[in-house]
């Protein structure tokens, strides 16, 4: 509704209210998200005891019929994918269902019946004939913007953090046949699964099931991922921001994936494994019968790569009407129901606002490293979700106590500039002996500088250590790692059996399918008397 509406935005001689329709097991969340915008709210029996010029709706559902004026029923979803079980006629698809357009159409019919697809109307008249000889063919607002909103996906993938990692989102739809029914543990499982440092994962769960839960339930479920870095965007606009940051998608039945689909050709995998939801020949039957299968966490590099394009493409075509020129053709219909003329002005679809980062980061490490002949692969994982590693590396003051106790490698980042009218603070060869002091169970202890730089202390060694990582040019772009991926090179290097380097060195550490220069040498004095 809220990607429809902006087709009368900028018109004074419009007021714009809202009003629930009463049944729905999710409505709480609906007004939220009304009230969250500042829109005004009318309550059901208010609605239903005045006449309005037009009553947009984006279901069928209910007892619209109660609302005098004009019609217009808009599409909701994507492509009319599922029949919801023990919901008006047997396998119907929900939106188009005879069992409720025609109660609709005998007392209040639409006016417009807004759809998609050319391929939308013969479904629509097969339903109900009526309806569909008011029924045209509009497009999607919500694929207008999405695809208007693709020149920011750099912008999107900053926000979120991303990086040079890949982003890989896991949709979920409502209902018992969904991601986040029949695989709640997959979001963890992925996570351990796949390395910090070359992927991210985000979860978009449908406001359905958000709702049904309450985000703090939600939120609790999920907590091990969360706790690993998961982005569980919001549900109304960040979604759609999310995908289109993203790099490769996991799916289920539902009909997110279609617009990721229409917006990109990207790997996309499913864990779709059957029921009675999806409706044979719909978009999404399509795109799930044409790409890999996802049966274990464990599989998920291997289903990734297995995918070839084309089955998206091939599944958008068939749930969206070529797009460009959905908001015009909608604000000619409207209008025309209205008996107004439009403004001059243009109206273009809103742009996606950029979505939010982890709320939760890690700050211990779970840290494997293989050595090699072209340096050391260093692979992360957020501490405590899978095997141990080499060593656990943790950032003192950003983890919890006892896992800094457990630590092989301790380190600290540079904190914010104090407001203190006398500070006290440590040096880096004052804080690097304290921590070797206090924490006997680290083998290390460093600090990361402002600068980028790191000064490390090795628990038996006198000398104290500098090490700055060189960053990578790519096709006109530079690759930086986290100064703390090269803390544990230095530090698997430097607690390996083999003699600690007396002079300028440089060692290569790999992360993923890129390597990074380490120049190591002897911290100066200066170096060590440094502020930290």
């Amino acid at each position: 509704m809220l990607d429809v509406l902006p087709v009368l935005s900028g018109d004074a001689r419009i007021t714009r209210l809202f009003t629930l329709v009463p049944g729905s097991d999710f409505g709480a969340d609906a007004f939220s998200a009304i009230d969250a915008l500042g829109g005004r709210t009318v309550p059901w029996s208010e609605a239903c005891g005045r006449s309005y010029d037009l009553i947009v709706a984006a279901s069928p559902k209910g007892d619209l019929r109660l609302l005098r004026g004009p019609h217009v029923l808009i599409p909701h979803g994507a492509g009319f994918n599922k029949s919801i079980h023990g919901e008006g006629s047997a396998d119907s698809a929900s939106g188009l269902d005879p069992a409720y357009l025609r109660r609709t159409h005998d007392h209040a019919p639409a006016a417009l019946h807004a759809l998609a697809h050319p391929d939308q109307i013969a479904r629509l008249a097969a339903a109900d004939p009526r309806a569909a000889r008011r029924a045209k063919v509009i497009g999607d607002l919500t694929l207008e913007r999405v695809l208007a909103s693709t020149s920011l996906r750099e912008g999107y993938r900053a926000a979120l953090g991303t990086g040079a990692r890949k982003l890989l989102v896991l949709v979920s739809t409502w209902g018992p046949e969904s991601l986040v029914r029949r695989h709640p543990g997959l979001p963890a499982q992925l996570v351990a699964q796949l390395p910090y440092d070359e992927y991210q994962l985000a979860l978009v769960v449908h406001p359905n099931e958000r709702s049904l839960l309450g985000t703090y339930e939600l939120t609790e479920r999920l907590a091990q991922a969360l706790d690993a870095g998961l982005i569980l965007p919001d549900p109304h606009e960040e979604w759609a921001s999310v995908l289109i940051a993203a790099d490769a998608l996991v799916t289920d039945h539902g009909s997110v994936a279609l617009y990721y689909c229409a917006a990109q050709d990207r790997p996309v995998v499913s864990v779709h494994q059957g029921g009675g939801e999806l409706i044979p020949g719909s978009p999404m039957d399509i795109l799930l019968g044409r790409i890999p299968q996802l049966g274990r966490a464990e599989d998920i590099a291997d289903a990734l790569r297995a995918y070839r394009p084309g089955p998206g493409h091939a599944a958008a075509q068939a749930a969206f009407a070529p797009a460009g020129d959905a908001v015009d053709r909608l604000r000619t219909e409207v209008y025309g129901l209205l008996g107004l003329a439009p403004p001059a002005r243009d109206v273009t679809p809103r742009l996606l606002p950029s979505p939010g980062p982890a709320t939760r980061v890690p700050a211990a490490f779970d840290v494997h490293v293989a050595t090699t002949t072209a340096g050391v692969r260093i692979t992360r994982y957020p501490a405590g979700i899978g095997p141990p590693g080499h060593h656990l590396a943790v950032e003192h003051g950003a983890a919890a106590e006892k896992l800094a106790r457990s630590a092989g490698l301790l380190y600290r980042r540079p904190l914010p500039a104090s407001a203190a009218p006398v500070d006290l603070a440590w040096t880096a060869d004052g804080w690097t002996r304290h921590a070797l002091s206090a924490y006997p169970g680290s083998r290390s202890a460093a600090a990361v500088l402002p600068s980028g730089g790191c000064l490390l202390r090795v628990r038996g060694h006198e000398q104290m250590y500098a090490a700055q990582v060189e960053p990578r040019s790519e096709g006109g772009r530079v690759v930086q790692i986290d100064p703390a991926i090269a803390l544990s090179a230095v530090h698997a290097r430097l607690v390996s059996p083999q003699p600690a380097p007396d002079g300028h060195t440089v060692m290569n550490c790999l992360v993923g399918e890129r390597a990074f220069r380490i120049a190591l040498r002897p911290a100066t004095d200066a170096e060590a008397a440094q502020v930290i």
